[in-house]
């Protein structure tokens, strides 16, 4: 499929999706989502694919929504554009996502990235919700998911008076997996996401889904999945032979049944 405002490539088992408006400084409209979550959907129909990475620019990651697409639109023309509600096609997502983050990751751009599962930064990240500034909050995600990974604190410093993290505290805040040089930082991610996609592509969905349970359920409600997650794989062939080669000191060959 042919986009005009993402780049979409496959790099062995990763699927690489890179977001492609310079001149907006990758600024998310309604276009570039719609073409993200159906490259994302692609990979994730894909068997030859493992898990896929979301990039940007070294300069840029995506600086926001765009706001000249909003600007004068109401509140019903809001709720009729589904902008907002694109951003739930990252959430159907079964395979792993790893953002790959160099730059300005802002308003709609962090939130983008915190919809990934894991985040690579480079150390000229920059990691904002700045929508206060605009008169508005955090719209898809930014108030909840970034509460999750940084606690109530910083969170409420972000969101309510625009506090930009750098990449060294957004790592030792916990909301990045790893800080590495500019030069690295996409390399860094795809050798990650290609040791993701070498897992028992099963146990990876069930284990995705058992993380991302664990913020939206009850303790026992959460222990509850994991525990019919964990028998149900006992189900597939990939346990039979991931037990079997733990065995016999040898690689698994997963068939993903």
């Amino acid at each position: 499929m042919t986009y005009k405002t993402i780049l979409s490539e496959k790099k062995e088992s990763v699927g690489v999706i890179t977001l492609n408006r310079p001149e907006a400084m990758n600024a998310l409209n309604g276009a570039l989502m719609t073409e993200l979550i159906a490259a994302l959907s692609a990979f994730d129909a894909d068997d030859e694919i493992g898990a896929i990475v979301i990039a940007g620019s070294e300069r840029v990651f995506a600086a926001g929504a765009d706001i000249s697409e909003m600007a004068k639109m109401s509140a019903v023309e809001m709720v009729k554009s589904s902008f907002v509600e694109l951003f739930d096609g990252i959430r159907a997502i079964k395979k792993p996502i790893i953002a790959a983050v160099s730059g300005y990751a802002l308003g709609g751009g962090c939130e983008l990235a915190m919809s990934c599962d894991m985040i690579v930064a480079s150390e000229k990240a920059k990691f904002g919700q700045p929508e206060i500034n605009l008169g508005v909050i955090p719209g898809a995600g930014g108030t909840q998911r970034l509460t999750h990974a940084v606690g109530k604190a910083i969170a409420m410093e972000m969101v309510l008076n625009n506090r930009i993290l750098s990449a060294t505290e957004a790592l030792e805040f916990g909301l990045v997996n790893r800080v590495v040089p500019v030069a690295e930082y996409l390399d860094v991610a795809l050798k990650l996401a290609k040791r993701v996609a070498a897992r028992a592509p099963l146990a990876l969905r069930q284990a995705k889904d058992a993380v991302n349970k664990a913020y939206e359920l009850s303790l026992t409600e959460a222990l509850e999945f994991e525990r019919r997650a964990f028998y149900f794989l006992f189900a597939t062939e990939d346990q039979k032979e991931g037990m079997a080669a733990f065995v016999e000191k040898r690689s698994a060959d997963w068939k993903g049944k």
